[in-house]
């Protein structure tokens, strides 16, 4: 199997630096630029597996570049690095498209494994042997191998976290889904912030899912949600 292409735009030289290196030395094809512009143009050249952006950044910060890549490839993974652990940066990735983020400072390890379990999603279903998984609850079929949720009213492209909390509350319809599983599950550990980004995540899906008044995702205090068919 070949590497996985990651492409890291972070203005710190020495952060930077360490980023290539790091990540290089743990098998991953790993470019690195110094500013937003220079990311975008290297993006435009090249094709990646993933991408880390710094938020804050000269010519072209990180959440307007992420804009940018998602215009040209609707799909790709992008992770976020930020200095500022606040709510408001966390919503702002997420409204661009973010599958996940990271506060600085931060462990290597923490990242690696952040790359790893979204690649792993991400990469897993590229096989010409892999066989479309498909979920059909109301009007709506999940395509989960090519991230749609199709309707009678046409197809939604879905992002990567979008794409497995459907597929997780599909697999388990009129069945509660606890939180702690969903986020343990997805984000890999249920702190606080994976728990806010869960949240928007739901809300944004429950918005997609208006269009069938019998689908609906129910918030079981205390417990955790659940997809519920039933009759209108």
């Amino acid at each position: 199997m070949s590497k996985a292409k990651l492409l890291v735009v972070e203005d710190d030289p020495n952060l930077g630096d360490i980023l290539q290196e790091y990540l290089t030395m743990k098998g991953y094809d790993t470019t690195l630029c110094k500013d937003g512009e220079e990311g975008w143009n290297k993006f435009k050249k090249d094709k990646f597996n993933l991408c880390i952006l710094d938020v804050m950044m000269p010519k072209k910060d990180g959440f307007t570049l992420g804009k940018e890549i998602k215009k040209v490839e609707e799909n790709i993974p992008i992770i976020y690095l930020t200095a500022k652990n606040l709510k408001d940066d966390v919503i702002e990735g997420l409204k661009v498209g973010a599958d996940d983020y990271i506060t600085k400072p931060f462990s290597m390890e923490e990242l690696l494994l952040r790359i790893s379990a979204i690649l792993k999603r991400t990469m897993r279903g590229s096989g010409a042997a892999s066989s479309l998984k498909s979920y059909k609850f109301g009007d709506f079929t999940l395509h989960y191998d090519q991230q749609i949720l199709e309707s009678p009213n046409g197809k939604n492209k879905l992002t990567s976290k979008e794409n497995e909390l459907l597929r997780l509350l599909a697999a388990e319809v009129n069945n509660n889904v606890s939180r702690s599983h969903a986020l343990k599950q997805i984000w890999g550990d249920d702190s606080y912030f994976n728990a806010r980004s869960m949240d928007v995540y739901l809300s944004k899906i429950r918005k997609l899912l208006k269009e069938d008044p019998k689908v609906q995702i129910i918030t079981l205090h205390g417990e955790g949600f659940k997809l519920v068919v039933g009759e209108v």
